[in-house]
């Protein structure tokens, strides 16, 4: 295994250029929220969240457009830095990519539509493949057989579990928005 990096230098590896086809991953904080954040939200989504108990820890990633979503995700663990990836999430549902208390503080994600090519991502380089994948390590990603992605951040505060919502409308101000919450 390569040298170990810390937070603060992986924060530092943002890809150059970071531009394409962007969707915004707005804030989720509660089903009122929820509702509002995407007029592709459909009353049955709406009822899947309100059901899915809030007491379960977990990283969970919610799809509130009608079209395929491929998730990957990366976070440090005790050996080093992973990625994880591909979850197919169907439109106007969940999927849980960490099950459990979430270990870490900051967590990483990138998605593409799977239908029309857009996709939700961010400027921390990490590596993906283009099958299922565990990968150690976001340095060397192309010497190492993988390709490169520009991730996401999100800062859970240390809560036991955080939601991400992937939506089809811009942040307001046209960039990403904040885009997660966590859950009591």
């Amino acid at each position: 295994m390569g040298p170990r990096i810390s937070e603060k230098e992986l924060r530092s590896m943002v890809r150059p250029g970071a531009r394409g086809t962007r969707m915004a991953l707005p804030a989720v904080g509660g089903i009122a929220r929820l509702a509002s954040a995407s007029a592709t939200v459909t009353a049955a989504f709406a009822a899947l969240m309100m059901t899915s108990g809030s007491a379960r820890a977990d990283f969970r990633v919610c799809n509130a457009t009608q079209g395929l979503v491929g998730v990957s995700i990366g976070y440090r663990a005790a050996g080093g830095w992973i990625t994880e990836g591909w979850w197919h999430v169907e439109g106007s549902t969940c999927k849980t990519l960490i099950e459990g208390p979430l270990s870490s503080r900051y967590y990483y994600l990138y998605a593409e539509d799977a239908e029309r090519g857009g996709r939700w991502d961010g400027p921390i380089n990490m590596c993906v493949a283009d099958k299922e994948f565990k990968i150690v390590g976001v340095r060397d990603c192309i010497p190492r057989g993988f390709q490169r992605a520009g991730f996401q951040e999100y800062d859970t505060g240390e809560q036991a579990s955080w939601m991400v919502q992937l939506t089809d409308d811009p942040a307001p101000d046209g960039t990403a928005a904040v885009t997660g919450a966590g859950t009591q």
